[in-house]
């Protein structure tokens, strides 16, 4: 096994088709160019067959982008597979991703064929793209509610076929961790040729597992993931990559791999798919989030302020933030409250400081969080009623805002 994870990174296709995500040919150049940066293994660039508009824009990024692979993503069908290798043909490493359902749920209500006929056009469809282009993948859509053995089938064969990628989605969201890390091990130990193939997940996070799942994939056996910025894509969204990245380089030795991620690149990649899209993350969202590396509370405020490994598993400065934020609240103590006053260069007496510290508290009561400019503007109030009984307080920076 190798002992490097690839990262599939799929904000453009599978993350775009998520309501009010939609980017314009511009758009998805230059978050492609950025994922570039980020060091992703494959981009996939989008579906071209959807529309001109997605053609053009898979065409076009496959002619700007060197450092990885250019994907495309086709149904198993000749039209789809041609029109993706037209527009993928410009790239210097490019991939045909071809799909089709395996569950039996999609099969009868869906796509109304036999398991039979679906094996044959998994086949096919591989084959054909193979004479096309040398590095295809195949995906068995809903593969974690599909018949064990019947998967088992069609990866054996599409693998014959040429597919060098075999992906298994939990399209819907569905696994548990355990049980999906079992399938993925049960795809190594049933699937006779999977030496020939990198075995890939995508896992959706309708239940909240896509991250787990993925994660517990790896331990199993899996050695690509596909995953989104910010964990965007349908419905609930797809597995998060700065998630997945940095739970593998946080936990190394417990993965004993690592991605070949740009991890000081996670959070700018972060905000240009914010920019670009108006869409914010929550502010508790994992490693990109407004609160991740902020402290309100005193107890974790002192300790952070004396070493910031006593609440912090990895630097702000590790995936591109400059710093962690002391945010002053109702729940800060007089230790964050000094460090940050000593900061703004005011030199108060601890009488003073207490006096700035109950009126601080009774402010933070108030309206939650205090601004450093409310802050300087207590300060100066306080220092100057003392100043006025007979006390002076030096200060380099005593100007209110």
């Amino acid at each position: 096994m190798e002992d490097r994870i690839q990262i599939f990174d799929t904000t453009l296709r599978d993350g775009e088709q998520s309501p009010g995500y939609s980017m314009n040919q511009d758009e998805k150049i230059r978050l492609a160019l950025q994922l570039e940066l980020l060091k992703v293994d494959v981009i996939e660039a989008g579906f071209p067959i959807s529309s001109e508009g997605d053609f053009n824009t898979v065409r076009e990024i496959s002619k700007v982008i060197k450092g990885c692979s250019v994907a495309g993503l086709c149904r198993t069908k000749k039209k789809d597979i041609q029109r993706a290798y037209e527009a993928l043909k410009y790239a210097e490493k490019p991939r045909i991703h071809t799909f089709i359902a395996t569950s039996d749920i999609h099969l009868e209500h869906k796509l109304q064929k036999s398991r039979q006929e679906v094996l044959d056009s998994a086949v096919e469809a591989v084959e054909y793209a193979k004479s096309m282009c040398n590095d295809v993948e195949f995906s068995a859509e809903d593969a974690s509610r599909s018949d064990p053995e019947y998967l088992y089938e069609v990866f054996t064969e599409v693998i014959k076929a040429g597919a060098n990628v075999i992906n298994v989605p939990d399209t819907v969201g569905y696994a548990l961790p355990w049980e999906y890390g079992q399938l993925i091990k049960n795809i190594r130990e049933n699937v006779p040729n999977i030496d020939q193939a990198i075995l890939s997940v995508h896992c959706h996070n309708d239940l909240g597992m896509g991250v787990a799942n993925s994660l517990m994939a790896v331990q199993n056996g899996a050695q690509q993931i596909e995953c989104t910025i910010n964990g965007i894509g349908e419905r609930a969204g797809n597995a998060s990559l700065e998630e997945i990245v940095m739970a593998i380089k946080t936990r190394q030795s417990d993965f004993e791999q690592d991605t070949r991620i740009d991890t000081q690149q996670i959070y700018p990649t972060s905000q240009m798919l914010t920019e670009i899209t108006g869409k914010n993350v929550q502010p508790n969202k994992a490693i990109v989030g407004d609160n991740a590396f902020a402290h309100e509370a005193g107890i974790h405020q002192h300790g952070v302020l004396k070493n910031p490994m006593t609440y912090e598993i990895m630097t702000p400065q590790s995936v591109g933030i400059n710093s962690n934020k002391i945010v002053l609240g109702k729940h800060s103590g007089r230790y964050a409250l000094r460090e940050h006053i000593n900061e703004l260069e005011f030199d108060l007496t601890e009488e003073q400081l207490e006096k700035v510290y109950q009126e601080f508290t009774h402010l933070a009561d108030e309206q939650k969080i205090v601004r450093e400019n409310e802050l300087i503007s207590l300060v100066t109030r306080v220092t100057r009623d003392n100043s006025k009984n007979g006390r002076s307080v030096n200060s380099a920076n005593a100007v209110t805002q």
